[in-house]
């Protein structure tokens, strides 16, 4: 019942975080050239491990960035309301509420080590970049009760973001050493993968 509370708090400082690694982004790649090749080489990473890892059901209450959070807030049992911080036996302790928002942000920064470089691996512009992050964030957030319920059934979309990274990351290598490849393509092979691979999802689950 909290979820778009949480969520609103979430996309906020994922605006935030975004936008100034994005900042910090355009204005290295501007005097550092060869950071082309280490935003490559971590995307080519992503893609290897999104071919081979495969999806994570555990309880959560093991995730590795739960278990951090803990290490330095102390969390409560349980809620109390839609509160974030309450006061348990004299001491002031984080509900599970603010642990959730916690993760968000923290899980949000992980992936923009992802989506970051892919989009400046298509433009350099950091006002493009920021604004198709930024309408990102906010179609996910519209969007966000049919995507948690349809994303088990778009099987094929997992490996379909894989290559769309591996095909970013040989683009900056091949633009830092002059072989060009046009925004046009690179957007047409992105829009190529990711349909094929939500329509092969659909169509298996059809059969």
């Amino acid at each position: 019942m909290y979820q778009n509370r949480v969520l609103s708090y979430g996309i906020a400082g994922a605006i935030i975080f975004r936008l100034t690694l994005i900042i910090l982004g355009s204005a290295t790649l501007q005097r550092f050239e060869g950071v082309n090749l280490l935003l490559a080489a971590i995307l080519l990473y992503s893609s290897f491990k999104l071919l081979t890892s495969e999806e994570d059901d555990s309880d959560l209450s093991d995730n590795f960035i739960v278990k951090t959070c803990r290490k330095f807030i102390p969390v409560t049992s349980s809620y109390d309301g839609d509160r974030f911080i309450t006061n348990q036996n004299g001491l002031w302790k984080a509900t599970p509420l603010l642990l959730t928002v916690a993760v968000i942000e923290l899980s949000d920064i992980a992936f923009a080590v992802d989506s970051i470089p892919a989009v400046f691996g298509v433009t350099r512009d950091p006002f493009i970049v920021f604004t198709s992050n930024l309408f990102a964030i906010l179609g996910l957030r519209s969007l966000y009760r049919l995507i948690s319920e349809g994303m088990s059934d778009l099987e094929y979309l997992q490996p379909s973001i894989a290559v769309v990274l591996g095909f970013i990351g040989s683009k900056m290598i091949l633009d830092y050493f002059g072989f060009n490849v046009s925004t046009e393509a690179s957007l047409g092979v992105v829009a190529t993968c990711l349909s094929a691979g939500v329509v092969l999802s659909l169509l298996k689950k059809s059969d």
